[in-house]
């Protein structure tokens, strides 16, 4: 919406150009200026913000502020893009309490999407400590609620296991992981790895199961085309039965039913 904002704005200001007797090139390049320095200004407000998160320890608490930054730069990528979701089955979500969102992974645009569409969720995500190092969004992720794991090293990935346990048990936000643990090269569903279900049965939270396609063709189609992605709510599993299921079940019924989704034959 914010990025509709800014185009009408610099489409105005060329209009306006033109209405004062500029050249077609001069009025063009007006409202491009007009775009890209509404887009500067957006950028630094939140860089100024990103300056003030302490990214040493995790978060004792989770500002509005922080979240409200993934979130809106999140809408913001995804209108740069032409990212265009279609977001399904979101009365199957809690409606009150944590919850652990399991979700395939295709490409690095799953998240943003996700930040985006369910703002009003309080979703932080497990992600790789790399993409806690990119500029503007990773400090405001990590005080939202990030969480990096690296899978490299085992004391640390239980580490952060047992932080992601906390913030739920703690209701500081809900937690996102991608049971694949990265994003699948050919487009086809990758094993999962049940450790991940282990936060939910530790913190006693249900788990939201969700697939997510397009987002793929979000690179190839960046300009000019616009990019449809889907993202489906399927289930949520109640907190009860996600205690008393085995990990290696509960990991094999959310791949099955994220498969399904898919069209692809269940294998593990």
């Amino acid at each position: 919406m914010l990025v509709w904002i800014y185009r009408l704005l610099s489409a105005a200001a060329a209009a306006g150009a033109l209405f004062r007797g500029y050249a077609v090139w001069a009025a063009l390049l007006i409202g491009l200026g007009v775009f890209a320095g509404l887009n500067l200004l957006f950028a630094l407000f939140w860089v100024c913000v990103a300056r003030t998160v302490d990214k040493t320890r995790p978060i004792q608490e989770q500002k509005a502020i922080y979240r409200r930054g993934v979130a809106d730069i999140a809408g913001w990528l995804c209108s740069l893009a032409h990212v265009h979701t279609e977001l399904r089955g979101k009365e199957l979500l809690p409606k009150e309490g944590r919850f652990l969102l399991v979700c395939n992974h295709r490409a690095a645009f799953d998240p943003i999407v996700k930040a985006h569409e369910l703002r009003d969720y309080n979703l932080a995500f497990i992600t790789k400590p790399s993409n806690l190092e990119i500029p503007l969004i990773a400090p405001l992720a990590y005080g939202a609620g990030f969480i990096p794991l690296n899978r490299e090293n085992d004391r640390e990935a239980l580490k952060s296991i047992l932080q992601a346990i906390d913030y739920l048990k703690r209701d500081l936000c809900s937690i996102a992981v991608y049971p694949e643990g990265t994003r699948t090269k050919t487009g086809k569903l990758l094993p999962f790895h049940a450790g991940s279900f282990k936060i939910a049965q530790k913190a006693r939270v249900p788990v939201v199961v969700a697939a997510i396609q397009g987002t793929e063709n979000v690179g190839r189609n960046f300009p000019f085309r616009r990019t449809d992605v889907k993202l489906d709510i399927l289930e949520t599993i109640p907190a009860a039965e996600v205690t008393a299921a085995k990990t290696q079940e509960l990991s094999a019924r959310c791949r099955r039913r994220i498969a399904e989704h898919l069209g692809e034959e269940v294998g593990e």
